[in-house]
């Protein structure tokens, strides 16, 4: 299957959104700068609905939870959804569906099927883990599965695709068929026999089944999260979840065409704000330095060792700490990224003003990275209080242009959260089941499914309805 660039588009989510997003918030700007995030342009009061596969549920009960006895979303009026994939179902090739779903993309199939590829965040001692014949590490209980999704929403088939890798939070899709997963760890496992922290390609194939474990070693060995890939460069942006991270872009030695290119190595580098030589925290959360809706020119510093043996701050040792000591700036938890027409999201999930409950930690950011122009812009920035946005982590890009985030705040209520051009905030989804994170959300290729993951007790759900009707809407 040879995923052209204009589908890759339609699979990134970026029909309507441009590179203009950015220019027409001034409004939205100056009211954030007053301290009003504006609310609105959603699809309406979300509602308690279950699921319309509800009957296929009944007396399944994981951790606990009957799945039937309760509507597991509440969502705006039209919209309905599926119950996918859920933990300890078993799968095509005989293991149990694994637990911790987190980071996910959708690809064309062949007649009109659905092809995803989604992570599970796992370590070393899950009792529900990625099974297979094939391991990267024995120890390690990590990695993806892939889920073929029939034209009326019923799975096909499901099967494991990577095995023995750990913590496996989120990735990206690539424009030749391919999803990257991203280790966000940096260990080695029992009698460090195999070192960890690094990216895998896996095909996306109806017929894979379990793909070889290949580390792309010089994509950096460090706590990755998520992915997000230039179509036209084909230039891959990576981020960090740690409290100090950066952010970076890996130049391929060869322009990659097909899975596997990765392999033959390349560059990479990490941001650095211009105005800020010797670097700076964006985090904002006591010093307010970074003003939402500036454009910042940026440059990238060369990392000369992606692949260190150590982490160490005191000893400078270590992907971020190279990266810092030449000036790159440092982000507050660098988590979901996406490709938008031109334009690269990315989230600092707990950047921002210092939040009222009193946590060193913000409630949430959204930069935008413009690779024509070369320049980086605080797209969104989360009140203290945290009511209308509460620590965003994965982000896709809609096929009408809203960003929607899932919330992986640390309260008992987890949305989906949109964004639209207009900068206006509005609720999506919520999850009526537990207080489980949001993850992995992704638009089907023809743009009319959103499919998204609550980690725990681990469903995929396959959200349907009138897209095209969205209104105002304050909540």
């Amino acid at each position: 299957m040879n995923l052209s660039r204009r589908n890759f588009f339609k699979l990134a989510g970026a029909s309507a959104i441009g590179v203009t997003m950015v220019s027409p918030l001034e409004a939205f700007y100056a009211r954030v700068a007053s301290g009003h995030i504006p609310k609105g342009r959603g699809f309406g009061a979300l509602e308690p609905k279950f699921p319309e596969n509800v009957s296929e549920l009944k007396d399944l009960v994981i951790d606990g939870i009957n799945l039937s006895s309760q509507p597991l979303l509440k969502l705006p009026p039209g919209f309905k959804y599926r119950a996918l994939s859920i933990k300890t179902q078993q799968m095509s090739d005989g293991f149990a569906v694994p637990a911790g779903h987190d980071g996910m993309a959708a690809f064309p199939g062949k007649g009109k099927t659905t092809i995803l590829v989604r992570n599970h965040e796992l370590g070393t001692s899950s009792p529900n883990p990625v099974s297979g014949s094939i391991k990267y590490s024995n120890e390690a209980q990590g990695g993806t599965t892939t889920i073929v999704i029939g034209r009326n929403g019923e799975v096909i088939k499901q099967f494991s695709s990577l095995a023995g890798t750990i913590r496996n939070c989120a990735g990206g899709p690539t424009p030749w068929d391919s999803w990257i997963s991203c280790e966000e760890t940096f260990s080695t496992t029992v009698g460090g026999t195999k070192k960890h922290g690094y990216n895998f390609e896996v095909v996306a194939n109806a017929n894979s089944g379990l793909v070889t474990p290949v580390p792309l070693v010089d994509m950096g060995r460090f706590s990755h999260e998520a992915v997000a890939v230039d179509p036209k460069t084909h230039y891959i942006y990576e981020t960090e979840d740690r409290s100090d991270s950066c952010f970076y872009r890996f130049v391929p030695k060869v322009r990659p065409k097909k899975p596997g290119d990765l392999a033959r190595g390349g560059t990479l580098y990490a941001l650095k704000i211009k105005a800020y030589p010797n670097g700076v925290d964006t985090s904002n959360i006591n010093t307010q330095l970074i003003p939402v809706g500036k454009e910042l020119p940026v440059e990238w510093v060369k990392i000369d060792d992606p692949d260190p043996i150590e982490e160490s701050k005191a000893k400078g040792l270590g992907v971020r700490y190279e990266a810092q000591r030449k000036g790159a700036a440092i982000f507050f938890r660098g988590e979901g990224a996406w490709y938008g027409k031109g334009l690269i999201y990315f989230i600092s999930t707990q950047g921002g003003p210092k939040a009222v409950d009193s946590r060193d930690r913000g409630n949430g950011q959204i930069w935008v990275y413009n690779p024509r122009k070369e320049t980086l812009t605080l797209l969104i920035e989360a009140s203290p209080t945290g009511d209308v946005l509460d620590e965003p982590d994965n982000v896709t890009v809609s096929p009408f242009g809203d960003l929607f985030l899932c919330e992986d705040g640390g309260g008992d209520s987890q949305y989906v959260v949109g964004v639209n051009e207009e900068g206006e905030i509005y609720q999506f989804a919520f999850n009526n089941l537990n207080d489980s994170e949001f993850a992995g959300a992704c638009f089907s290729p023809d743009g009319k499914t959103l499919f998204v993951n609550i980690q725990s007790p681990g469903i995929t759900y396959a959200i349907s309805g009138p897209w095209k009707k969205r209104r105002a809407w304050d909540f």
